[in-house]
């Protein structure tokens, strides 16, 4: 709490030096030569300044410490409301509980191959708790990442034997070959049903008949397919498979923000009700196929011969619906896959394909929510890391039980950018003010990307490896929140820079897209940390 110094009393007596000061005389200085106005409470005797050598000087500085105990009053009394307002707000937002670096040892060094090695000979070595403040702190060190994210992304459990591992590896590779053998086999009925349908229009076109309204939906669905949660500010577009380059061949950064916060006159040329659309408030799947029936047909597929070797059942197995819905998720993946990560060393053809694999089999065991662009964001590091399309999948899979409630109609969109407002807010009032004027971009739309993908298109791979498993850990440790924490570090690191550019909404995107992958990533896991911390502290009242 903070003290008063220099006044003595407790706040009851603070009210009555308030309520008799409100009886007393006060200055008033109002001049026609000066701009000068000093006003107190109601209820004071105004004096002329011409008057004020009539006045005893101890009683004007009576008046004046009383004036100065008032106003401390309610500077304490502002404190305890602000107080209020971080319980009511934050309190949510961290872990209660301080886990220090420092204690039982320094935790700035990580993870380390040596720690490892010795929880790995005895799990009595060291308790979870302890491997993941390291791993906080400081990290974990590269060679033994492949090692190390299984267990933070938990495919496998602290303290597991390896018995336990190699069963839990059999039981995911024996689902995963299942997986692939389904949606691969409704892959063969999709490409067969689209070139029946190509080779129906050619012959319709050539004799002049009418085509069926069906397939015009879907060559009008094919034509404006997108699915994009996020666009370029420069270029509205949302439908460019091109990413731009440079005069050297070499892709260039794009603003990215979701369509739904542009202005109408800036908002791509789409349905805003099509699954192709992009926006929040639209489906990620063709026609009306609701998650009952989609769960209903998939369990009549594997009833009738999913189970069986070599699944391959005929064109009558699956309703129009589900073709219609598998057909369009592997376009939007092809598209994708296409440009993921392109001129990154590890993404030759062999393992695009790995990662088609994946994410193909992810979607048809999730039908309902369909494949969103920049899942293959998520997917494409564990892949670099892992090296294992099963371990990869597995781990993919525990990663979207987070994650996808950041994509459209997962809701927690909209409660990150409220924690953001709160956050700052309190933590940082004056550049809250200065977003408000210019703009007001308070709805913090700018940190949309941020979110969607843990940060993963603002930095360098390497980078991207050493924020997840922070990310991954701090739940434990500090917060569950704790991208909101890295978001707010981000502005914290750069707030001179915004306040003396006076930056506007444009700007501060335009200014984050140009400083992708150019951060100090360790000095910005260090603020977000203390700012972690502080908020800890305010909860703590200290």
């Amino acid at each position: 709490m903070m003290e008063m110094q220099g006044f003595g009393g407790s706040p009851s007596s603070w009210q009555q030096g308030e309520a008799s000061a409100h009886e007393s005389l006060c200055l008033s200085c109002s001049t026609a030569g000066t701009n000068v106005s000093f006003e107190f409470p109601a209820g004071c005797t105004c004096i002329h300044p011409a008057d004020i050598h009539t006045i005893p000087l101890k009683m004007l500085c009576q008046n004046m410490k009383r004036q100065i105990v008032s106003r401390a009053f309610y500077g304490w009394l502002a404190y305890c409301r602000h107080l209020s307002t971080v319980r009511t707000h934050l309190s949510a937002l961290v872990n209660h509980n301080m886990v220090p670096p420092d204690r039982p040892c320094e935790a700035s060094g990580g993870l380390s191959k040596e720690v490892w090695s010795k929880y790995q000979k005895d799990c009595k070595n060291y308790k979870e708790l302890e491997l993941l403040r390291l791993v906080y702190y400081g990290g974990v060190q590269h060679d033994i990442r492949k090692e190390v994210w299984p267990f933070l992304l938990g495919h496998y459990k602290f303290g597991m034997g390896k018995k336990d591992m190699s069963q839990i590896d059999a039981k995911i590779s024996e689902r995963y070959q299942q997986v692939m053998r389904e949606w691969k086999a409704c892959e063969v009925i999709v490409k067969q049903r689209e070139k029946e349908m190509q080779s129906a229009i050619f012959a319709k076109l050539s004799s002049g008949s009418s085509i069926d309204s069906h397939v015009l939906r879907l060559v009008h669905r094919d034509s404006t397919l997108s699915n994009e949660v996020f666009m370029s500010v420069d270029e509205p577009d949302a439908g460019s498979q091109e990413i731009p380059s440079g005069e050297d061949g070499t892709p260039t950064m794009t603003t990215l923000v979701p369509p739904a916060v542009l202005p109408p006159e800036e908002r791509p040329l789409v349905e805003f009700d099509s699954p192709d659309s992009g926006l929040p408030s639209s489906r990620n799947y063709s026609d009306s196929l609701t998650e009952d029936r989609l769960c209903s047909q998939l369990d009549k597929l594997v009833t009738n011969g999913g189970a069986a070797e070599g699944f391959s059942p005929s064109l009558s197995s699956y309703t129009i619906e589900l073709l219609d819905t598998v057909a369009l998720n592997l376009h939007r993946i092809d598209k994708d896959v296409q440009r993921c990560d392109r001129n990154y060393y590890y993404f030759t053809p062999a393992n695009l394909e790995k990662l088609r694999n994946i994410m193909c089999s992810f979607v048809w065991e999730h039908l309902e929510m369909g494949y969103v662009q920049g899942m293959c964001d998520l997917l494409a590091p564990l892949m670099v890391i892992l090296d294992d399309e099963c371990l990869a999948y597995s781990c993919f899979t525990q990663l979207m039980k987070r994650m996808s409630h950041n994509f459209p109609n997962g809701g927690a969109m909209d409660t990150h950018f409220a924690n953001m407002r709160s956050l700052i807010q309190i933590l940082d009032s004056e550049l809250f003010e200065l977003m408000q004027q210019n703009g007001d971009y308070t709805h913090f739309y700018f940190c949309y990307r941020w979110f969607l993908l843990d940060f993963k298109r603002e930095l360098l791979y390497e980078d991207v490896f050493a924020v997840w498993e922070v990310i991954w850990v701090a739940s434990r440790i500090s917060s569950q929140h704790f991208v909101l924490f890295l978001a707010l570090a981000l502005v914290t690191v750069y707030r001179e820079i915004i306040r003396d550019n006076n930056m506007d909404f444009t700007d501060i995107i335009k200014f984050f897209n140009e400083m992708a992958e150019r951060h100090d990533v360790q000095h910005i896991l260090k603020v977000a940390r203390e700012l972690v911390h502080r908020v800890q502290s305010l909860m703590d009242n200290k």
